[in-house]
């Protein structure tokens, strides 16, 4: 088979302050020698996605026509908001972080030939396109039986989860605190830390959210719109024995209510008393940014802590491509179990360019994940 032309989603913020959503055609390059084409037939809008796809766009002013048949969807970009979108003006933008489907053609390599008719995962961006094509290397094979809908959110779920354990033994933790943790995420980070034996204190923003948790056998689920909250907090702290903290709201004041916690916990182990706090080192990492805000915090948690930044991709650069090989392995082994994935509803390449739509899926509500299917409703 050879694949000539496809649809693929594009995003472009011109300098003018206009945000502009379309769908092109466009040309799918023959496969090298190490590359395949994937016809892609899942794909999941991540928050990742979200951010190339619509930018700082106030999309309440979002407005859809048609050109060529085509749906076009435009916003107006804030004034305030056009320094941050500075590196990518009037550049059209495929969009789609990861995404899965079955090989439809192959270069002349063996490793690539292997996969002609296999359904696989793939990572590497421009996952919103009906064809995809990209290196062998880049594909993840999955087990016969698996759907491209099940295997499509392999990589930036998965390896996060796989991704933070990882960190914390690598930094000599043995215990972790994770926020939004009632997101697709966070409910694979929980399965993940059951069955490694990881302690893992949860932090949700509702009862209903910390009641999915709980029946997924989260043990230690603390909510932060609770009057108990920081009591809580340092109860399930101290049961865990967690110093480690990966945080995806980013803006308020979580992050230092976990570090006082983490110090309230490790103080009530001491017995002797320091005018410098305890000298437990106590680390969180910020990897999202659900509240855009300023990070807030007093520092009434001692001398020995730290606020970083951590996101996946720069962690698998880091490590021994054998270590990233393990997590992958992991991640195939266990798609249907540890690291299956939820959504809200599949969705076509047009269905994803409507105005109401795309309020759903901005919202990033928990339980609201929703897949692409740049093939849905066409002819193969």
């Amino acid at each position: 088979m050879s694949v000539k032309t496809g649809l693929q989603l594009r995003s472009l913020i011109s300098d003018a302050g206009r945000l502009e959503l379309s769908l092109a055609t466009v040309d799918t390059p023959s496969p090298a020698p190490d590359e395949v084409v994937v016809r892609v037939e899942a794909a999941p809008i991540n928050p990742s996605d979200i951010g190339l796809l619509l930018g700082p766009a106030d999309m309440a002013t979002a407005t859809l026509s048609r050109a060529d048949g085509a749906p076009v969807v435009t916003a107006t970009i804030p004034e305030r908001s056009m320094k941050a979108a500075a590196g990518r003006l009037n550049q059209s933008l495929p969009v789609g972080n990861e995404g899965a489907g079955v090989v439809v053609e192959t270069g002349a390599t063996k490793e690539a030939m292997a996969l002609l008719g296999r359904t696989v995962a793939m990572l590497g961006g421009a996952m919103y396109s009906q064809y995809r094509c990209l290196k062998a290397a880049d594909c993840l094979a999955l087990p016969e039986g698996v759907t491209p809908s099940e295997g499509a959110s392999s990589f930036v779920n998965p390896m996060t989860a796989l991704g933070m354990v990882e960190t914390m033994r690598r930094e000599g933790h043995s215990a972790l605190v994770h926020t939004a943790a009632a997101s697709n995420l966070g409910q694979m980070l929980n399965k993940l830390c059951l069955k490694d034996g990881v302690g893992l204190v949860n932090i949700v923003r509702s009862a209903e959210q910390e009641a999915t948790l709980r029946s997924a056998g989260a043990r230690h689920v603390c909510s932060s719109t609770s009057p108990s909250f920081m009591a809580d907090l340092t109860r399930d702290i101290a049961a865990t024995g967690a110093t480690l903290a990966f945080d995806a709201i980013g803006g308020g004041k979580i992050v230092g209510q976990i570090l006082t916690a983490m110090e309230v916990a490790a103080n009530a182990k001491s017995k002797t008393y320091s005018r410098y706090g305890s000298t437990l080192h106590k680390q969180v990492y910020i990897y999202g940014g659900l509240d855009t805000g300023p990070t807030e915090f007093n520092r009434n948690f001692g001398m020995a802590w730290a606020v970083g930044g951590w996101l996946i991709f720069p962690f698998l650069q880091k490590i021994d491509p054998a270590d990233v090989k393990r997590l992958k392995e992991r991640v195939a082994a266990e798609i249907k179990t540890t690291f299956a994935s939820r959504y809200a509803g599949v969705i076509s390449l047009e269905e994803a360019l409507r105005l109401e739509t795309i309020a759903a899926y901005s919202r990033r509500a928990t339980g609201g994940k929703y897949l692409i299917n740049p093939n849905l409703g066409r002819d193969r």
